[in-house]
């Protein structure tokens, strides 16, 4: 389809028109009438704006956990292990049963306290929402207070990463208060964590406050204005000219015109990946999935697109999951592949892709893929949009390829819940309209295999399976690249992107 350009001075201005309207919108100093350092108001742009009015069983759940109102039964470490949150301890009782220890003196922003009838009824509304959030995707639990601060958690099978499950934001424990009826969830003033929501303005800002009786101790800034920021070109002036604290997501087209000083990269579970119709179109056949999969240049796209700071993907699980790499080399891994189909010839064949704006490479991207697919004889119409306004259609399976930036393990810190939401048959998130059997028994298998070696050949087992199929063509890994202003201090630097504002974030010195 045509495409419209801006000039680089039209854009550069376009850019500098919208950071320079952030302005007005974000409050705050450092410092009290008096001179008395306070911690000051963070001035934080965000990428992506509420897609269901941040209720926590969508993935506005995230944006929930990365400003630290709300919070979860536990969180996860470094490794990906378990460590306490709202609950200090937790055992399993058999095969299917856990119990969850509360924290004591924990109160939710509208001043009531957390008891385990309200961390059951908030498990509850995530178990009988519909749609399930993703990190319930085959899985049915069920959960009840035993007493005032210990819940039991059942599952319908063995779910041995039970507890990892548990962190994912989609599963926050809310005040009743929260829960408005006919699945209608606001975090707005119901949360338990150092900060409070205290209101949202549709998809353009949030306001949050300290909240003075978070049970961790009192955070060291006021509070936090957030401004919701789609165009990456003014995230980046943002963090150029001041007008920002923090920006989460900066393209990697802007580092360059940036600071190094404000910039930080941090590889991350995030696998930018070409996913194609297996139900219908031209890539139902899979000969001619793998002409696609025979086109596609990976390293070009990192070369001209990324700048370099992204890595070439081998693979769905990227170096942020450093075992991934020495499964692939198991013979195993290897006699898997081997059974791809040989690629059909293809001249002129059409093919429609799709793909979104709010990641300021991914349109890049889809130049970069169109040249090579076109090279190979396919003819590719594209259709770029917002996110929000194109997520329905390639869940549908409306497009015939579809380029996603994906997190691999963003729920659970294990990929069992993605490889599951992604190309399962029974998927929540499957754009490739992908159903194995072969490949849904893998996943069970792995689902069912303990932390540790055995799990990880297993998941490594299910994805070769997917690979095979060429359901998926993965591109890269990316990388976290988030700036933050001279004089901020305490922020997350987080590869899951699940955590970014904390207690310790601060304006140094006042500055703000």
């Amino acid at each position: 389809m045509p495409k419209t350009r801006l000039t680089p001075g039209i854009a550069t201005l376009s850019a500098l028109l919208l950071a320079g309207s952030l302005t007005g919108c974000f409050a705050g100093t450092g410092q009290a009438a008096d001179g008395t350092d306070t911690g000051g108001r963070i001035k934080l742009a965000m990428l992506q704006p509420p897609r269901s009015g941040l209720s926590p069983l969508s993935d506005d759940a995230f944006k929930l956990s990365r400003w630290k109102a709300a919070e979860t039964l536990v969180e996860l470490d470094e490794l990906g292990e378990a460590k306490p949150a709202l609950a200090t301890e937790w055992r399993q009782i058999d095969e299917t049963s856990w119990q969850f220890t509360l924290r004591d003196g924990v109160e939710f922003h509208d001043g009531t306290t957390l008891t385990a009838a309200e961390a059951a009824a908030s498990l509850t509304a995530a178990a009988q929402a519909s749609p399930k959030p993703r990190i319930l995707d085959g899985v049915q639990l069920t959960a009840r207070a035993d007493g005032a601060n210990t819940v039991t958690i059942t599952t319908t099978t063995p779910d041995p990463l039970l507890p990892q499950r548990l962190s994912s934001p989609q599963l926050a424990i809310l005040a009743s208060s929260a829960y408005k009826g006919g699945g209608v969830v606001s975090p707005v003033n119901a949360g338990t964590g150092p900060y409070r929501l205290v209101s949202v303005e549709g998809t353009t800002s949030a306001r949050l406050d300290r909240f003075d009786g978070y049970w961790g101790g009192k955070a060291e800034a006021d509070g936090v204005d957030v401004q919701f920021v789609p165009d990456g070109t003014a995230r980046a002036a943002a963090i150029r000219t001041g007008d920002a604290d923090i920006v989460e997501a900066i393209p990697v087209g802007q580092v360059a015109q940036i600071d190094p000083d404000l910039v930080h990269e941090v590889p991350m579970p995030r696998t930018n990946t070409l996913y194609l119709n297996t139900a219908s179109g031209p890539f139902a056949d899979p000969a001619v999935r793998a002409a696609a999969r025979s086109a596609v240049d990976a390293g070009t796209i990192v070369e001209r697109v990324y700048e370099g700071r992204a890595d070439k993907a081998a693979g769905l699980l990227g170096p942020a999951l450093p075992w991934a790499a020495g499964e692939r080399d198991s013979d195993s891994y290897k006699a898997v592949l081997a059974t791809r189909v040989a690629a059909a010839a293809v001249k002129g064949t059409p093919i429609k892709l799709g793909t979104f704006t709010d990641r300021a490479e991914l349109p890049e991207v889809a130049v970069q893929l169109e040249q090579q697919l076109e090279a190979a004889g396919f003819t590719v119409e594209q259709d770029v949009r917002e996110y929000q306004h194109i997520e329905a259609d390639a869940l549908a399976g409306k497009f015939d390829a579809f380029i996603l930036s994906r997190a691999t393990v963003l729920d659970s810190g294990d990929p069992v819940a993605y490889l599951y939401s992604d190309f399962s048959c029974a998927g929540s998130f499957n754009i490739s309209q992908f159903c194995d059997p072969a490949v849904d028994a893998a996943l069970e298998k792995a689902a069912g295999v303990p932390a540790g070696p055995g799990r990880r050949a297993a998941i490594a087992a299910a994805e070769s399976l997917i690979l095979a199929r060429d359901a998926a063509i993965p591109l890269l890994h990316e990388r976290v690249i988030q700036g933050e202003a001279a004089g901020v201090a305490g922020v997350e630097r987080d590869p899951r992107e699940r955590a970014l504002i904390t207690s310790a974030t601060r304006i140094a010195g006042g500055a703000g």
